[in-house]
């Protein structure tokens, strides 16, 4: 990203912070996230709260008037190669090693300021202009899996990861912010944010066996038994469910979306590259 644009992107972080009002989130009881522009945005009118790729999606105007509240995806512990601000992070030396499991997106050093500084004066305002009404928040297991990787390269990095959330509260305050899993954080984070997501825990795609898996019982309960302590702590906090099983099963689909619901999540299930809608089976 040219240094001319990182700061100058956009006017006032007040006058977007009055320009972006949005509905509570506490109505949803359907949620979508599709990170393709394939579809038109008229598919979308039955869900409440959606998530898009702020690069590739379908036009939000229409979703706008009809009151959905809208996010834009925004990965703060990896950069992909193909975001516009990859190249800036490469240049201030804030990439680490790629992720193998992604190839073409790095983990970020959460710990150096400038990071934070471009996400909060470049890359959040050029998501609100776009018409983005708050940020799904992506990787922010990274900092503490880099942490137990490596504790003296990495000491700080889960400090690092709170601070940067916690930046974006303190600067964006009107904005509704969804955070996926980043479980070693949460403590730290419960009233900075606004909905919790937690990926993959009742199943998930084995990229070594190629199969989409149930979750083994025990870590299910376990996660579970997290989300509860947090909703004990802040009542009023969303918890939202993403889990991945074979399109052709629609049985299996539906049997997801029961037991999330069970637990007092708002459940979506697709593949695991997001790239397509996929329906809720109805009875």
């Amino acid at each position: 990203m040219p240094r001319h644009l990182l700061f100058n992107l956009v006017p006032s972080i007040m006058s977007l912070m009055l320009a972006f009002s949005w509905p509570s989130h506490a109505q949803a009881n359907s949620w979508v996230a599709y990170y393709s522009d394939s579809e038109p945005e008229t598919r979308f009118e039955s869900f409440r709260l959606i998530v898009f790729d702020t690069m590739f999606h379908p036009p939000l105007q229409r979703l706008k008037e009809r009151g959905k509240t809208i996010l834009g995806y925004l990965s703060l512990g990896e950069v992909e190669n193909h975001r516009r601000h990859f190249a800036w992070a490469k240049e201030k030396n804030l990439l680490l090693m790629e992720n193998k499991n992604w190839p073409g997106s790095y983990f970020v050093d959460v710990r150096n300021p400038q990071w934070t500084e471009m996400i909060l004066e470049a890359v959040m305002p050029e998501i609100l202009q776009q018409g983005f009404r708050g940020i799904f928040v992506d990787t922010m297991d990274n900092p503490g899996y880099l942490e137990d990787l490596d504790p003296e390269r990495f000491r700080g990095m889960r400090q690092g990861g709170i601070d940067l959330i916690k930046a974006l509260h303190r600067h964006y305050p009107h904005i509704p912010i969804m955070i996926n899993r980043g479980f070693d954080l949460l403590d730290h984070l419960l009233f900075d944010i606004d909905m919790i997501l937690v990926e993959s825990i009742r199943s998930h795609y084995d990229t070594t066996t190629q199969k989409y898996v149930s979750t083994p019982d025990a870590d299910y309960e376990a996660h579970l038994r997290k989300l509860r302590r947090f909703k004990e702590i802040r009542s009023r906090i969303e918890l939202y469910s993403l889990d991945y099983w074979d399109p052709a099963d629609p049985v299996g689909i539906a049997s997801i979306y029961r037991q999330q619901r069970s637990h007092g999540l708002i459940p979506y299930v697709a593949t695991r590259e997001l790239n397509r809608l996929v329906p809720e089976p109805r009875p």
